[in-house]
């Protein structure tokens, strides 16, 4: 990993295209009208990939992505490489995760100077407005919504039958973000016997909502963030009481077995029963 200290009284788009190695990305901050943003105040911190990273992709990625019909995906991917605020190499390794301006976290690795796996190979190119890093390969952001994880994970039967059956599928489908705190096909099962069926009667699908709802919090809250404020406010309208508790973090009673799964529209937290309402 290089680093390269200097000031720059350039703003992060005109350094990056006078350095002439990303022609590629100021392209695609062009197509996706990111151009003015990128010349603001900021300040931003930019990992930009390099016209080698692009041409790493799948062979008419690019071509795709440049597309008018592409433009929110090139927006999510582009904003994916941007992080608010100026942090220089060092508080970069010094960080586990960063939140991008995309909304999903990025996994920063100190051992090896990577994001998301992707080398870091010079860092600290000062702008007027923000900092840049260099990287040798594009990061891609979780596509996939929630219920498309959810479905493909095979372990959410039940919850995805629930969803269908409340008429939530297109809810969680939507931009949200979502934050979702998802039952196992086994948590569900743990339910007194009859108690799934009963719920998933056309009669009862108003307390069925009412239960997946309160699953559900607006916003994309990561597990440490829940931690931090102890509890949640779910769109059924009460409240979920999150903390730590030996080792385990714990929404109400149920356990989080798998924290900070991204996908497109939010972030789902897997839990091990399903939490009911109180009345």
């Amino acid at each position: 990993m290089t680093r390269v200290s200097y000031t720059a009284k350039k703003d992060i788009i005109d350094t990056a295209v006078a350095a002439g190695s990303f022609k590629t990305l100021a392209a695609a901050l062009t197509e996706a009208d990111l151009i003015g943003a990128l010349k603001g105040k900021g300040p931003f911190t930019v990992f930009a990939p390099t016209d080698e990273a692009f041409a790493k992709l799948p062979k008419g990625t690019v071509e795709s992505l440049l597309k008018p019909e592409n433009r929110d995906m090139l927006i999510s991917i582009l904003t994916y490489h941007v992080v608010p605020g100026e942090l220089d190499a060092g508080e970069v390794l010094g960080s586990t995760t960063l939140t991008t301006l995309n909304g999903q976290r990025v996994d920063i690795s100190k051992e090896d100077a990577s994001i998301d796996g992707v080398s870091i190979v010079k860092t600290d190119i000062e702008c007027s407005n923000g900092i840049i890093h260099v990287i040798d390969e594009v990061i891609l952001p979780q596509s996939d919504s929630i219920l498309d994880i959810a479905s493909s994970a095979g372990s959410f039967n039940t919850l995805a039958a629930a969803l269908e059956a409340a008429d939530l599928v297109d809810a969680l489908r939507g931009d949200g973000p979502f934050t979702v705190f998802a039952p196992t096909d086994e948590a569900f099962a743990a339910l007194p016997e009859g108690t799934l069926e009963t719920l998933l009667m056309p009669e009862n699908k108003d307390k069925l909502r009412s239960i997946l709802l309160y699953h559900v919090v607006e916003g994309r809250v990561y597990a440490d963030q829940a931690i931090e404020s102890g509890q949640a406010a779910t769109l059924q309208g009460g409240e979920v009481k999150v903390k730590k508790s030996w080792g385990d973090v714990k929404v109400n009673e149920a356990k989080v077995v798998t924290p900070d799964l991204e996908a497109s529209n939010g972030v789902i937290h897997v839990i091990d029963r399903v939490i009911l309402p109180q009345g």
